[in-house]
């Protein structure tokens, strides 16, 4: 039986280590990220992911910096 989990994950990441991670893969987003992240650990079939708050790309990090 196929079970749907919906959850809210709320988390804190040092700037640099955001920054690396988004920098390493061209496009690479928050959600992108967060899907791989749940992919690889549970295979999971069909994940949605939303960033509700704050930066979900480089460029919006480097916007919430003021750069």
């Amino acid at each position: 039986m196929d079970v749907k989990i919906k959850t809210t994950v709320e988390f804190t990441v040092s700037g640099n280590g955001l920054e690396d991670a988004l920098a390493e893969y061209d496009e690479l987003t928050v959600v992108g990220l967060l899907k791989e992240i749940l992919d690889k650990s549970i295979a999971c079939d069909g994940i949605a992911v939303a960033v509700v708050e704050g930066p979900n790309t480089l460029e919006e990090y480097d916007e919430a910096r003021g750069e």
